[in-house]
């Protein structure tokens, strides 16, 4: 008896359990706030896009014409450098010996065209003397003779001048003022000539700022140059940029910086609208992400007003 009942209990203590946990698991999840608030649409009608900070030069990244080791680096990241700073060296010791060399040559070419540049003034003299002295013919092989030890002694000036130029190309300089934004290289390291494919040093003038916007293209009808727009720093909503209209690129592209969500197209299309800003005291770096709002016409106005 005692047992019957003890297995009723058993029963109906299982049967709240169940019950309590359905009705648990049928609660609707609490949501949590973002621990950042977005930031609110300034307009009432707008275009809106992510921008990237940008310098007003655009980002150059500096490279070297000619591959080599580094040998020295000059500047370090922040530095402010005008036109013609050197930035980086690199090694150019085997030119250093061959201009020694063809500096050598150059004094030997010299010395050579002492002889035949005095055998010609003597048979000059003696001609105007006595013109029966010297025939005409001795004379013209004198002067070609002195002409190719001048010839001789330029293209020897030449050679030390093509050596000088290569180690000068040795030397990369700012083509720019600017600041240095990334620095990728230390002595030592070897440089590929021309392009890379990740820089190694960027620079630019970052005093006024732009912000290359990606505005769908579907929306691109809508922007108009002399709208006003705002950009928000993102992670400080309150942090809010009054925006200058640059210009914009009359092409649309394949946007190259998908964030991965699930309702993004991978093959939208954007048109790249630039504005200005004077950096100041903001808090914003080249290469930082903002959200930009445009002013824009509503939808159902521009389109009954086109329509007339």
């Amino acid at each position: 008896m005692i047992r019957r009942h003890a297995l009723l209990f058993l029963a109906i203590l299982g049967v709240l359990v169940a019950i309590v946990a359905i009705i648990h698991d049928n609660q609707p999840a609490s949501t949590q706030p973002p621990v950042i608030q977005p930031p609110h649409a300034p307009y009432t009608a707008y275009v809106s896009g992510a921008g990237l900070v940008e310098a007003s030069s655009r980002n150059l990244a500096i490279g070297t014409p000619v591959p080599g080791i580094v040998k020295n680096v000059d500047v370090q990241v922040g530095d402010h450098v005008k036109p013609g700073d050197i930035l980086f060296e690199i090694d150019d010791r085997d030119l250093q010996a061959q201009l020694l060399t063809a500096t050598a040559k150059v004094k030997e070419a010299a010395a050579s065209l002492q002889k035949p540049k005095h055998r010609l003034n003597n048979a000059e003299n003696l001609r105007r003397r006595d013109p029966g002295v010297i025939s005409a013919q001795d004379l013209s092989d004198l002067r070609d003779e002195a002409a190719q030890a001048v010839a001789a002694l330029e293209l020897a000036k030449a050679q030390v001048g093509q050596i000088k130029v290569e180690i000068d190309r040795r030397i990369v300089r700012a083509p720019i003022a600017g600041v240095i934004l990334q620095l990728r290289m230390r002595p030592g390291e070897y440089m590929e000539g021309g392009g890379t494919v990740a820089p190694t040093m960027l620079i630019g003038d970052d005093a006024t700022l732009h912000v290359r916007v990606d505005i769908d293209e579907n929306e691109a009808w809508r922007v108009r140059p002399d709208a006003e727009a705002m950009a928000f720093v993102r992670g400080n909503p309150d942090q809010k940029i009054p925006l200058e209209f640059e210009y914009l690129e009359p092409y649309v592209i394949p946007k190259t910086a998908l964030t991965g969500q699930g309702t993004e197209r991978t093959d939208r299309r954007v048109l790249q609208v630039i504005y200005g800003f004077t950096r100041g005291d903001i808090p914003v770096y080249v290469g930082q992400q903002l959200d930009v709002y445009i002013q824009a016409s509503p939808v159902s106005s521009t389109r009954s007003g086109t329509g007339r």
